[in-house]
């Protein structure tokens, strides 16, 4: 069953078409799409939004394919990349008793998740996302780096980590700016559905 995006959501994919998607030079999306799944079998690269954000709470449901033969990086692999610069791992890592920094749900070689979470492959699985972007000062430097809490099937496997930057393959290294939503072409055959973000206020009112 999937999740029904609250009134204030910015649908990112409206299981017709990629109109709101390009790829990374900016041509329109290949993939394919049918029955509201979005595929990577139409081998088209990397795709991304082109609505940019900065803090954000994001939703979005994955499956990865069954490839019993294959191991490693070769077994279902994709991405999820916020602000098209932190790569939050897709990969079939079902029953893997201590998952590492390449595993599903890693940020990509920084982060290993907390606990694996993961369903089999041909099932559906979710990605919830809180987001907190980069502060940069008026001369560009960081003051607050990137936080996120990631969320994989209703489980906690990230806990508000502070990233030291970006991750291999982002887009660029501007942390300080808003970014696309940005899904990896990993040369598998991954599908995404359901996927929308809703944008947060930077900070809160200093009302009483």
């Amino acid at each position: 069953m999937t999740q029904t995006p609250p009134e204030s959501a910015i649908i990112l994919f409206n299981g017709k078409d990629l109109n709101n998607w390009t790829t990374r030079d900016g041509d329109p999306a290949r993939w394919s799409v049918e029955d509201g799944v979005m595929s990577v079998t139409a081998r088209g690269g990397d795709i991304m939004t082109e609505e940019r954000f900065t803090d954000f709470m994001l939703h979005l449901e994955f499956m990865t394919p069954d490839m019993p033969d294959a191991t490693g990086q070769a077994k279902g692999n994709s991405g999820v990349f916020l602000q098209g610069r932190y790569e939050v791992q897709v990969l079939d890592s079902y029953g893997i008793e201590v998952p590492g920094k390449g595993d599903c749900g890693s940020i990509y070689n920084q982060f290993a998740p907390l606990v694996n979470a993961c369903k089999p492959p041909l099932q559906w699985q979710t990605y919830d996302v809180v987001f907190r972007g980069t502060r940069v000062d008026d001369s560009g430097q960081v003051v607050e780096p990137t936080r996120l809490t990631i969320l994989q099937n209703g489980l906690v496997i990230q806990n508000n980590i502070q990233l030291p930057g970006v991750t291999g393959a982002s887009i660029d290294e501007n942390a300080g700016e808003p970014g696309p939503l940005l899904l990896q072409d990993h040369g598998n055959d991954v599908k995404y559905r359901n996927i929308w973000i809703v944008s947060l206020p930077l900070e809160g009112s200093d009302q009483y």
